[in-house]
C-alpha cells in the first residue's frame, strides 16, 4: 500500500530529526512514533542515528512509564532512582517483621505552626 492511501491508514508522518542532530525529548519521541507508527524500520532507525537497540528499546520504555518527559536525560536518574525505591519497599514490605510499619513523624519546620499555635 503506497501512495496516499498508506497516508490514510497509518496517518501523517512525523517530522523527523536530521542524522547527528542534537537528542531533545521531541525528536526521540518523533523517531519512536515513526517506528510505532510503521513509518521507519527500528533497524533502520538505530543505522541513520547510530543508536543501540537497547537504547531505542529503553526509550519507549521510558516514554510509556513517564510520558515524554522520561526521555529527558537529566531526568533518567531520578526516574530509575524512583523505580528502585519502589522495588526495595516492596521487597521490605514482604520481608520485614508482620505488623510493623515505618512511620515518619511531622517535623514542623520554621515557618509550620506547631502545637497549640494558630
Amino acid at each position: 500500500m503506497d501512495g496516499p492511501d498508506r497516508a490514510d491508514a497509518l496517518g501523517p508522518m512525523p517530522k523527523l530529526p536530521r542524522p547527528r542532530q542534537r537528542w531533545t525529548v521531541r525528536r526521540k519521541a518523533a523517531v519512536i512514533e515513526a517506528v510505532r507508527g510503521g513509518w521507519l524500520r527500528i533497524e533502520d532507525a538505530c543505522r541513520v542515528y547510530r543508536l543501540s537497540v537497547d537504547e531505542f528499546l529503553a526509550w519507549e520504555r521510558d516514554i510509556d512509564r513517564f510520558g515524554i518527559h522520561g526521555l529527558r536525560s537529566t531526568r533518567l536518574q531520578i526516574y530509575r532512582d524512583t523505580e528502585a525505591r519502589k522495588g526495595k519497599a516492596s521487597k521490605a514490605g514482604s520481608q520485614g517483621k508482620a505488623g510493623l510499619v515505618e512511620r515518619r513523624v511531622f517535623q514542623p519546620g520554621p515557618f509550620a505552626p506547631g502545637p497549640g499555635l494558630p
